[in-house]
């Protein structure tokens, strides 16, 4: 193959993403010709790459529809996904009881590589997780909770590339901004072993978070919960105060698991 048999492969494989990202952008799915406007690509090519994914079932053609969906083999990668990030069942349970006692939307996220990730996430009806921090959101760390902690946990040069990656977007009118101040924040994160964001990611809803320790003392993880932005006033030390316990015992949890070798 030459080199520029290989830039072409290359330039297939990077259409063929951003046709997956649109079509998983519209619940019901797009038609071809929606999807050549939006990627501004033509028609013969969409047509191709459409029929290589249909193929490979990471896309389903609905004919009646005449439109494109998600296909089924995206669900055995997202099963994988999970299995790789790897929350153990007694991690879970306590993010569960986190839930619970606290009332709230419950999250508990970790580094994977030089990623900070959701990994798990128990909420309900009641106290609805704040969309899109699901599982597998590794955006915006400076502006939320659960963020900042694994931040302030990170040597210098590695939260440097992450923000140089992530950059310092602005989520709402409260999201830090510039570097200085995210530095003065983490600062008081360390100081305080406590992180909390007010309506810096979404509009009316706040977040507080602790971290999650290996044996070392390192921080491997975090735990979070959020609210209403106008409960946080009179919720938030008595959850500071749960978040804390929950924080040991993850830490706890995962020292006696594969998932932390000892020591580490």
């Amino acid at each position: 193959m030459g080199r520029n048999d290989a830039l072409g492969g290359m330039a297939s494989v990077q259409k063929a993403f951003a046709l997956l990202d649109v079509v998983a952008s519209d619940r019901r799915g797009l038609t071809a010709k929606e999807i050549a406007a939006k990627l501004d690509m033509p028609l013969p090519t969409v047509y191709r790459l459409l029929k290589l994914l249909v193929g490979s079932e990471h896309l389903v053609h609905l004919k009646k529809e005449s439109r494109y969906a998600l296909g089924y083999k995206l669900h055995a990668l997202d099963i994988s996904l999970r299995r790789q990030i790897g929350t153990p069942s007694a991690v879970a349970r306590l993010i569960l009881e986190l839930h619970a006692r606290g009332d709230a939307a419950a999250y508990y996220a970790v580094h994977r590589g030089d990623h900070i990730v959701v990994a798990h996430v128990v909420d309900s009806p009641r106290r609805p997780r704040i969309t899109p921090l699901g599982f597998g959101f590794n955006d915006a760390a400076h502006a939320t909770a659960f963020g900042k902690i694994l931040l302030a946990g990170m040597e210098p040069a590695e939260r440097a590339a992450l923000l140089r990656r992530q950059g310092l977007p602005a989520m709402t009118a409260q999201t830090i901004g510039t570097s200085d101040a995210l530095d003065s924040e983490l600062d008081r994160v360390r100081e305080g072993g406590i992180a909390i964001e007010r309506e810096e990611f979404i509009e009316g809803a706040s977040c507080i978070a602790a971290p999650v320790r290996n044996a070392a003392g390192q921080i491997v993880g975090s735990v979070a919960v959020s609210m209403d932005a106008g409960e946080f006033d009179a919720r938030s030390a008595k959850l500071a105060v749960l978040l804390r316990d929950t924080a040991d015992r993850v830490s706890r949890a995962l020292r006696a698991t594969s998932v932390l070798p000892h020591g580490q």
